[in-house]
Order: structure tokens, then C-alpha cells, then sequence
């Protein structure tokens, strides 16, 4: 590739306001052209993305470690060096990409080797991102104006790297010791101060610690949703430094595999969070990933038993009640007591969107999310996922349902986050285990057609079905539409018109051709619906004096709407 060397006499790189929070010291935004003839860098020769120095550069940081995530900023005119760049754990092309993502305006390279030159793949891959790359002489100018914070930045990275290996060695202690998260975020609270969660990916808690003062604060800032759920709505998971007010949250991800396992997050109100109270928070995080490590091991193993268990006890296989109970009692789980079953699918969406990093299956996730929210409400309950749904075997209250909508609630929290929608079934219980099988047909059933009733996030019980329960016994579709076509005729059309006259048949069925009633439900004058009787008579047949003709027309309208037909 063609360079070309770029003097350094036009006017000087124009320092501006620092932003605060540790990016690096803020300039007047200009473009990469422009700093390119400034005073700021020496000897800069441009080597790749040129097409990209119209890019906008607001603030200028030096890149001392190759951890370089929590300093990174839009409009960021990276400084770095060929020997930090070889301590890349990532290819080169993926850390420009990553760069390129995160808003990065350019990078500028002095060679510590006389000899060294950038890798033909970075040359390439800043070509293609049109992400511009200089090799420079020296950093920056010593002369320069920014030379004073810059080295000042450089300095408290290194000095967070020296503190991070510090923190590790605390929390791998903890760890090593049997640990798990709740000694972790103590140990962690006990290292960076205010208050610490450890939260699934979409931000709920699974344990904290902190002052009793800084934990009664949290829980009424805007970082969590009402439901106390951590907001995680923003990009990348709402990982990094964000401001709300006077108060500061640090998050990352706790990533293990390659999966997205959870959130570590750091709430402070004594004092702003900086870049380098996110990098400290990054390594936590890093050893939070070693407990999930270690019970991933213990749990797999664990988990195919119980799902074996539970999918043997659904199929009538789980053997005589006495046998079953003391099995279940192994997992901790009560089935000599009456149970319902619950099954929970995600509903038919388009595909999982993924995240930074890769998140775990979603009936796993949701099995999760499902079993903390089961577990303070009833402690003998099982929990599993199967392949495509999760499976609940719950004891029976006065209030079951209630307490289905809770455990939904708590699930799904406020709605945010880009939560996937479910649909929910319940069976009606039974008081041995033999019983289970007919039970989680029920709660398929239950499942599906309230699915295809309500739509997304339909929590159904099987005795809430009524005449549905009979025709999702139909398997063939075509002769369900085929009656409901040949009993409502014209209504069965996909018009505003066929819509409102089906309405108004609907109603009338409803209230048992009462012309005054059906009139001030609909708010029609009562010549209006007479008219519309009339007409409606002269399309279906004479309904009004012929109740099989009314039968057939309340199982075609219930057949529309349990099929989604032209609703």
C-alpha cells in the first residue's frame, strides 16, 4: 500500500474540556485529516483506511495495555505501540473490528522496532473498515498541550493493571476456596466499595453486597426496573460506565466459554466510576466466570439426570409412586403432595438476537430465570428444561394461578431487555404420579391454544378452555377452516366490514339474541341491530329461530379465533 508522510506545521490540535470519566483528554472535534497536520503527533505517516480520515476525533487516549476495552470512546484517536499491539490475545483484524464498533476514529502506531512493520492482515482489515492507521515517531509531542494528561492516562492504566492482578489474586483465593458468587461479591464489595451485584444477562439478582446505605439507595435508583431487575436494555447488554445523576454503575459480563452467564455490576455514590474502576470491574468479572465454570461441571452432569427423571415421569415411565417420590426427594423435590404441571415455551419469534458475548440456549436461560423465581415461593417444586420447553411439577394452593402470574411476572419483569415472549400452560392437579402424564397434556394443550387465542405471553389454564379444549383435538386445519368457511360464508372475509359484522353475530350468540342487550354493549341504536339481524339472516340462514344454526355459528367464530384466522 502507498503511504504518504504528513507534516506537522499546520495549526495546533485544540485541547478542550476533559470528559470526567477517564477516556482520555477532550479535544475540539475536528477531523483525522485535520490532526493528521497538527502539532499533536510527530512524523505521522498514514498506512491504511484512508478513506476513513474525514472520521470525526473528540478525544485522544493512549493505549499502554492491550486491555483496552474500558477506555475506549466514540471519536477516539487511539495512541499505542507495535510492542503493546504483539500482546494481543485477539486477532488484529478482530481488534480493529472492535474498534470500528465502539466508534474509534483512528489509531496511530509508533514502532518500537526500527525494523517492524505493521502486519500485512491490519493493513487490510483498516482498508476495509476504512479505519485510518498512521505510524508515528513518538506518541504524541512532548510540547505538546495534551502531553501532560495523556502521560497521566498512561500512567493510571498501568497503574490498573498493577491493581487488577491484585484483586484477582484476592478473588481467586475465594474462589479456590470454595467461593461462590455470594462470597465473591462480598469480597468484591470489600475491594472497590459501594455496592456489588451479581445478576443473570438480563439483570436478575442472584446475590449482593454492600453498605447498608449504598444497597437502600440502589434499590430505588433508575439502574433497576420496578421489579428490581438491573437494567441491561441498552447496547451490548448495558455493559460499561453509565451516569445517573450523582450516582455510577460500572457493568460487565460474566462470560465463560464463550456464553454469556451473567452481570457484574458496581454501584457507587460516594465517588464518580472511571475507566479504571471498569477495567477493575472486567477482572472481577473474569473470576466470576471460574464459578461458573466449576458448577457448569457439577451441573451437567446433575441436570441430565433430573431432565431424564421429569421427561420419564411426563411419558408414564417413572415407575410406582413410592419409587418416584423418593427419587424426586434426591433432586429435593416434593411429588407426594397434589401437583400441577406447568409448561413454559418460548413463543414463535424471529431468531434469538445475539449478544456481546454469545448468550446460552433460551430454554435454558428461561429455566433459570424460572427456578430463582420459584425458589422463595416453593421450595419442593421442580424445575427443568427439556429440549424446546421448560417443565414445572409445582404443588397446588388455594391460589395457584396467582401464583403462575407471579412467577411470569418475575420472569419477565418490566418488559425490557429484549426479553423473549413466552406462552405459559397449566394442567388442573392430581395427587399421585401416575396422574402427571394426563397432566402435562393438559398443560400442552393449555398451552397451545391459548397461544393461538390471546397471542404472546398467554398464560392459560386447561379449565379456561371450555369448548377450545374439543376442537384442538382437530388435527386437520383444512376442516376446521373448511367448516368455519362454509358456515359463516362472506364473514369469513379478510375486510373491516366482515370484521364488524362478525363482531356484532359474536355478541349476539353472547347474550342469546337479545336485541336490546347486544344493542348497548355494541352502542347501536336498537333499529340499527335490527337492520343488521336482518342482514345477517340473509347471509347464514334464519339463526334466530334455529339453535343448531346458533351452535354451528359460535364453534366457526371460536374456530377463527383459536386459528388466527382474519383477526
Amino acid at each position: 500500500m502507498t503511504t504518504r508522510d504528513v507534516g506537522s506545521s499546520a495549526p495546533g490540535f485544540r485541547a478542550a474540556a476533559d470528559t470526567g470519566d477517564g477516556p482520555g483528554p477532550g479535544v475540539a472535534p475536528q477531523s483525522f485529516a485535520d490532526v493528521l497536520v497538527s502539532d499533536l503527533l510527530v512524523s505521522p505517516t498514514l498506512v491504511a483506511g484512508a478513506t476513513g480520515t474525514s472520521r470525526e476525533v473528540s478525544n485522544v487516549a493512549v493505549m499502554a495495555v492491550p486491555d483496552i476495552g474500558p477506555w475506549l470512546r466514540i471519536g477516539q484517536l487511539l495512541l499505542t505501540t507495535s510492542a503493546v499491539l504483539g500482546r494481543l490475545v485477539e486477532p488484529i483484524d478482530a481488534f480493529l473490528a472492535r474498534l470500528d464498533r465502539r466508534g474509534v476514529s483512528g489509531l496511530a502506531v509508533r514502532l518500537d522496532d526500527p525494523t517492524a512493520t505493521l502486519p500485512a492482515e491490519m493493513s487490510d482489515a483498516a482498508d476495509e473498515l476504512g479505519l485510518p492507521v498512521v505510524v508515528v515517531e513518538d506518541l504524541y509531542s512532548q510540547a505538546h498541550p495534551l502531553a501532560g494528561a495523556l502521560a497521566e492516562l498512561s500512567a493510571r492504566q498501568v497503574d490498573a493493571v498493577f491493581e487488577a492482578d491484585r484483586l484477582r489474586r484476592v478473588l481467586v483465593d475465594v474462589v479456590m476456596a470454595g467461593g461462590g458468587f455470594a462470597e465473591l461479591a462480598v469480597a468484591v464489595h470489600g475491594e472497590l466499595g459501594g455496592a456489588v451485584l451479581i445478576t443473570t444477562p438480563d439483570g436478575r439478582q442472584l446475590c449482593r453486597a454492600g453498605d447498608e446505605s449504598e444497597l437502600n439507595r440502589l434499590a430505588s435508583s433508575a439502574a433497576l426496573d420496578s421489579t428490581g431487575r438491573v437494567r441491561t436494555d441498552s447496547t451490548e447488554g448495558g455493559l460499561g460506565l453509565h451516569r445517573l445523576g450523582d450516582e455510577f454503575i460500572a457493568v460487565s459480563a460474566i462470560s465463560a466459554n464463550g456464553i454469556d452467564h451473567g452481570r457484574l455490576v458496581h454501584f457507587s455514590t460516594g465517588h464518580p466510576l472511571r475507566s479504571e474502576d471498569l477495567y477493575l470491574v472486567e477482572q472481577a468479572a473474569a473470576v466470576c466466570a471460574l464459578v461458573v465454570a466449576r458448577e457448569l461441571v457439577v451441573s451437567s452432569v446433575e441436570e441430565k439426570h433430573r431432565a431424564n427423571f421429569v421427561r420419564d415421569l411426563l411419558l408414564g415411565r417413572g415407575g410406582e409412586h413410592e419409587h418416584v417420590v423418593a427419587h424426586a426427594k434426591t433432586f429435593g423435590w416434593d411429588l407426594d403432595r397434589p401437583v400441577v404441571v406447568v409448561v413454559i415455551e418460548p413463543d414463535p419469534v424471529g431468531e434469538d438476537e445475539p449478544s456481546m458475548p454469545t448468550r446460552m440456549p433460551l430454554v435454558e436461560r428461561q429455566a433459570r430465570a424460572f427456578t430463582s423465581a420459584v425458589a422463595g415461593r416453593d421450595t419442593g417444586a421442580a424445575v427443568t428444561a427439556l429440549a424446546t420447553e421448560t417443565v414445572i411439577l409445582m404443588g397446588v394452593g388455594t391460589d395457584t394461578m396467582n401464583l403462575v402470574h407471579e412467577l411470569v411476572a418475575y420472569v419477565r419483569g418490566d418488559g425490557g431487555g429484549g426479553r423473549r415472549p413466552f406462552g405459559v400452560g397449566v394442567s388442573r392437579p392430581t395427587d399421585s404420579v401416575d396422574g402427571i402424564p394426563a397432566l402435562y397434556g393438559q398443560a400442552r394443550t393449555a398451552l397451545k391454544v391459548g397461544r393461538q387465542i390471546t397471542g404472546a405471553w398467554a398464560v392459560t389454564h386447561f379449565d379456561d378452555l371450555g369448548v377450545y379444549r374439543l376442537l384442538s383435538l382437530v388435527e386437520d386445519d383444512r376442516e376446521l377452516e373448511s367448516f368455519a368457511s362454509e358456515t359463516l360464508r362472506e364473514l369469513t372475509a379478510d375486510t373491516p366490514e366482515a370484521q364488524d359484522m362478525r363482531r356484532t353475530l359474536e355478541v349476539l350468540l353472547a347474550t342469546n339474541i337479545n336485541i336490546a342487550e347486544t344493542a348497548r354493549q355494541l352502542h347501536f341504536h336498537y333499529n340499527t341491530l335490527r337492520y343488521r339481524v336482518v342482514k345477517l339472516e340473509k347471509m347464514l340462514g334464519s339463526f334466530t329461530d334455529h339453535p343448531e344454526l346458533r351452535l354451528d355459528l359460535s364453534l366457526a367464530l371460536k374456530i377463527m379465533a383459536m386459528r388466527g384466522i382474519n383477526s
